[in-house]
């Protein structure tokens, strides 16, 4: 039916636009044949000539129209004395006033010519259709551009949801297409069956959640697992984004939202995909210079239809955001999104999941290993990795080659990392020799310290905006990190700046980016992670970060705690990147034959993979140990900056950062030059 109707549009629109067409270029070619006007006066002037062949009254318009004998010339009285040929046609109308000298003007015309004096009157009906048939071909053409442009009901399209509704084709992605998130899909299994079976649930007086919401990072398949969802259930799919909802006019975004919830109840069971939903759910009141009353209208509008769901009229809502925590704490108490599912990058065994879900369909050699692939890319979201195999099948194609080989994808590894090799950028032999010792002296230094991961490859080849870089690798993955961790990262960022000052006694602008990272690592361990004596176990900083700009409002949009404090947070970081430079001075010194010997084989060979690094680092000579951290005594020596010092304790403090998120470095952690 729906196709039937879709087809009689069509017809319709084929035969109403060329008719429109006809009717109004016709009116306007009816408009260019009719007779010019000139006022009363120069119409009497031309009565008066010789050249008027007939004369036609027309009692009701009180218009003169007179049809000469040679082309009439109407000279301009403004600037310039233009004038204008008007044709053989020329009209005038008079007013009542000026009837008698029209009379005598026409009466002074001689009859005998066989000239026609008097008209007859037109009738009331004609006149009507003249005046009319304008203005209707001008409405219907108004009515159906506006129709065309809001989806075919006037004004009131604008109002209508914009929800791709794909009830007639549901989503063909099931949960066996979803890999790495074995959790969210448990989560989200329950959904589905009740959407397929909810008498199950009804029976045992159980409610199933009215909204799901699922965050986390980009790329890592919170669209994916909704789709999953709606395929496994075989239900109606409504998906649209945050965004869609707001309009240039006030009301329109809430009157959406009414719309889509009426069409998935009409269709339910059925699932509401909004993604994005940080675009209309921020925090109510929020930003500089307060809120925003059409999103907050959308945003009061999405409250009341999710409070107002009927238990049972199978519709769930499954939202996708990178942001929960700017989110209003309306939206998210329980009864509107009761369940929240964190869709996080995926471990190892998820990676190599997910690597052989997109491996589908592209050919590749025997010895290509894709666990060791996956342990190559930690930190790899899903969106990641397939870019990595498909990275790895255009360089394959564009090389003439069959089959995807452990080149390929190498070499796909690194452009997702850093970015395609600049092929084109040519160094000077001073550069060269500059970000040869520059990363070497990254690579020495983290082959040295005791807690670092492996150096996997060093290059020296431009790629994305670095001149060259190192690669460490872990080899399991890693959740937090400890002091000891953080300090040898602290030591792996000022090696290259290090090995500069050391050979050249010159160094270069080329270690900014590790200062940049070094510094805020160290901040975080002393503001974050209570890993200075002196500062202690507190957290520096408030968490009330505004949702807009992202920056600190807490206390008025002022640091939380004192002047003096501020300073000695300085001072320990400061400290922190002193001792990290000594200690890279210490191993550079140390190892100075191995440190010459890598940076001519990078001259060399420009890139060197793991084992040939191994063979270079044979010869190295290990950092030592450093001294148990013992936080209590520390204090006592340096003296706490927050009350009285803390007298020594005998047993060591296990201090690490307990933040999932606090590493310093990414883990496939590329040191720019």
């Amino acid at each position: 039916m729906a196709d039937n109707a879709s087809k009689k549009r069509v017809n319709w629109t084929y035969i109403l636009v060329p008719l429109l067409v006809l009717v109004v270029g016709g009116w306007f070619v009816w408009r260019m044949f009719q007779p010019q006007t000139v006022d009363t006066s120069e119409g009497l002037e031309i009565l008066k000539g010789t050249t008027v062949e007939r004369v036609v009254v027309n009692d009701s318009t009180q218009q003169v129209n007179l049809l000469l004998s040679e082309d009439y010339t109407h000279q301009s009285t403004g600037a310039g004395d233009a004038t204008r040929n008007l044709g053989k046609a020329i009209a005038f109308t008079y007013a009542g006033s000026e009837t008698s000298a029209v009379i005598r003007a026409v009466q002074d015309v001689d009859p005998a010519q066989g000239w026609n004096a008097v008209h007859p009157q037109t009738s009331f009906l004609g006149s009507m259709l003249q005046l009319l048939v304008p203005m209707l071909l001008f409405l219907g053409l108004f009515w159906w551009l506006m129709s065309r442009m809001s989806g075919s009901r006037m004004m009131g399209g604008f109002a209508q949801s914009r929800a791709k509704d794909v009830s007639q084709e549901r989503p063909d992605v099931t949960f066996e297409d979803v890999a790495g998130e074995d959790e969210a899909v448990e989560e989200l299994e329950e959904i589905r069956e009740f959407l397929s079976n909810p008498d199950k649930f009804h029976k045992v007086g159980a409610r199933i959640p009215r909204g799901v919401l699922l965050y986390g990072p980009p790329g890592t398949g919170k669209t994916l697992l909704a789709k999953a969802v709606a395929g496994e259930a075989r239900v109606p799919f409504f998906s649209i984004s945050g965004s869609e909802f707001m309009e240039l006019y006030v009301g329109v975004g809430a009157s959406r939202v009414r719309d889509l919830f009426d069409r998935a109840k009409k269709a339910s069971p059925a699932i509401i995909f909004v993604d994005e939903i940080d675009a209309v759910g921020r925090h109510r009141g929020s930003g500089i210079g307060g809120g925003n009353d059409e999103r907050e209208q959308t945003l009061n509008q999405l409250l009341v239809e999710m409070d107002g769901f009927d238990e049972r009229a199978n519709v769930i809502l499954i939202a996708a955001t990178n942001r929960p925590d700017i989110l209003d704490p309306a939206l998210l108490r329980p009864g509107r999104f009761d369940r929240q599912i964190s869709v996080e990058a995926p471990d190892l065994k998820g990676r190599e999941a997910i690597l052989r879900v997109h491996s589908q369909g592209k050919p590749m050699t025997p010895d290509v290993d894709l666990h060791q692939v996956a342990k190559r890319t930690p930190g790899f979201t899903g969106a990641d990795l397939a870019n990595v195999l498909n990275e790895a099948a255009l360089l394959t194609a564009r090389s003439n080659a069959d089959l995807i080989d452990n080149r390929a994808i190498d070499e796909a590894i690194d452009r997702v990392i850093a970015g395609p090799q600049k092929r084109t950028r040519v160094m000077n032999e001073h550069d060269k020799a500059v970000t040869a010792y520059h990363e070497g002296g990254h690579a020495l230094c983290a082959a040295a310290l005791r807690y670092t991961d492996p150096v996997t490859k060093v290059t020296i080849l431009p790629r994305g905006r670095a001149l060259g870089y190192t690669m460490v690798m872990p080899t399991e993955d890693r959740y937090s990190k400890t002091r000891n961790q953080l300090l040898d990262d602290l030591v792996y960022a000022m090696g290259g700046r290090v090995a500069e000052e050391m050979v050249f006694r010159d160094p270069s602008t080329g270690a900014s980016n590790d200062i940049e990272k070094a510094t805020e690592s160290a901040r975080a361990m002393v503001t974050e992670y209570g890993m200075s004596a002196r500062v202690g176990n507190v957290k520096l900083g408030s968490s009330d970060t505004d949702p807009f700009v992202g920056r600190e409002v807490g206390r008025g949009g002022q640091r939380p705690y004192s002047d003096r404090v501020a300073a000695v947070v300085d001072e320990e970081v400061r400290a922190l990147l002193d001792d990290a430079t000594r200690e890279a001075w210490e191993i550079l010194s140390r190892n100075r034959e191995v440190l010459d010997d890598l940076a001519s084989r990078l001259l060399e060979a420009e890139t060197l993979d793991e084992r040939q690094l191994a063979e270079v680092f044979s010869r190295i000579q290990k950092q030592p140990e450093r001294p148990v951290w013992n936080y209590g005594a520390d204090a006592a020596v340096e003296g706490a900056v927050f009350g009285r010092p803390v007298a020594g304790g005998e047993e060591p403090a296990h201090s690490q950062p307990t933040d999932p998120h606090s590493t310093a470095f990414t883990p496939a952690q590329e040191a720019d030059h």
